[in-house]
């Protein structure tokens, strides 16, 4: 059996775009890396694979000086996502980690990364620029965090530093983590994958953070603005229902609670003074409103599951089939009859005489009764219509 049979091979990329200044320092240390890590790992190899992402410096210059790195050099920049593709498409290792050239890093530290990696069996491993060590500016810091608070609360799995350019993982990984994009939001995209994929695990373990040598390329506003939306986006192509179910509760409950006084006051007195229309119009309005956002929600978890296998969490299916298959649309049907009932008369009365007699708490009611009575019966609808092809997407899998 050859001797490295077994044991894996690490390949380290690096993405370089004009970056003179440090490009000669950081291949050096990465070289110098090698051997602690190749030891420390028990793999069978580490390769060096430095991108010059369209440099207009020397930064490709200096680097193919270098023999013991495979150089990748194109003529336009293409951005720091696909510099890191790029790398990982030539890569023949099967753990695949990538650092950035500016020296905020130390690539001795993939020695631990790696470690955490293959004890934990994970698909990701992370370092935090977080510490107490890290000098990296406070507008940077509170971004981080602020991205990383995002995604914790959304996915449910605790991340300190979602856009760290240093990491380690699986090529086996790749095909549930891509597609990811091309430019500086590649990190938080994939952070994002990570934690929300119920089929990887993400490790994460703190490490040293320098100030970087030359200029940053980080534009803090742009590429901000850029992080979030990616984020954001990346979260509901996978937990849609937690936001929106969220967000819908909340009004619900609002609303039940403010139209208490109203309610409270007509079984006392048996009539409604007139500022309450007010209070009522803005219960009618978070009823409304708050249903909407819940089906959202639950339709958007039930898409997902079309297209991410078996990604669907068991309190959404259970809600699924206990309450807008089977409910949904009788509730939604009685709602509608319950309406037209309250305000037959009225309508009567208005297309005969033009004029209405009853009090306006029973047109707001009916009102509300009919709407609410049309969107459950939609949604549960959609619902029943969204079961049925995910049934039968399954059946031709089984089949197949």
């Amino acid at each position: 059996m050859p001797p490295n049979a077994g044991r894996p091979k690490l390949s380290v990329v690096i993405p370089a775009y004009n970056e003179e200044e440090g490009i000669a320092l950081i291949i050096e240390r990465t070289l110098s890396a090698r051997e602690a890590i190749n030891t420390a790992c028990d793999l069978s190899g580490v390769e060096v694979i430095v991108v010059d992402d369209g440099s207009s410096d020397r930064t490709g210059e200096i680097a193919a000086s270098y023999s013991e790195i495979r150089l990748i050099t194109y003529q336009k920049n293409r951005g720091y996502g696909a510099a890191i593709k790029q790398g990982f498409d030539a890569a023949t290792g099967d753990l695949l980690a990538f650092l950035d050239a500016d020296g905020t890093c130390d690539p001795r530290f993939f020695e631990t990364l790696t470690e955490a990696l293959l004890r934990e069996d994970a698909d990701v491993a992370i370092g935090s620029r977080l510490g107490d060590e890290s000098e990296m500016p406070a507008i940077r810091r509170l971004g981080n965090r602020l991205f990383a608070g995002i995604i914790t609360l959304w996915g449910g799995t605790r991340v300190t530093d979602s856009a760290s350019g240093m990491r380690v993982m699986r090529r086996s990984s790749l095909s549930r983590l891509y597609p990811l994009p091309d430019g500086m939001h590649f990190t938080p995209a994939m952070s994002a994958v990570a934690i929300f994929d119920p089929h990887l695990q993400l490790v994460e373990v703190p490490m040293r953070y320098r100030e970087r040598t030359g200029e940053s390329k980080l534009r803090v506003l742009a590429d901000g603005l850029r992080f979030l939306r990616v984020i954001i986006d990346t979260a509901l192509t996978y937990r849609p229902l937690r936001p929106f179910g969220v967000l819908g509760s909340v009004l619900l409950g609002l609303a039940v609670g403010y139209g208490i006084l109203p309610v409270v006051f007509y079984l006392q007195h048996r009539h409604l003074e007139e500022w309450m229309i007010y209070r009522l119009v803005a219960v009618v309005v978070g009823l409304t409103v708050g249903v909407n956002l819940l089906a959202v929600g639950v339709l958007g978890q039930q898409m997902v599951a079309l297209i991410h296998d078996h990604l669907e969490p068991a309190s959404s299916r259970r809600l699924i089939n206990r309450v807008l298959l089977d409910y949904l649309v009788p509730w939604g049907t009685l709602s509608v009859l319950a309406g037209v009932a309250l305000n037959a008369r009225s309508v009567w009365e208005y297309a005969t005489t033009g004029h209405v007699t009853a009090h306006w708490i029973y047109v707001l009611t009916g009102g509300l009764l009919v709407t609410l009575g049309v969107e459950f019966v939609s949604f549960g609808v959609m619902a029943r219509v969204l079961n049925i092809i995910r049934y039968r997407r399954m059946s031709q899998v089984t089949a197949a």
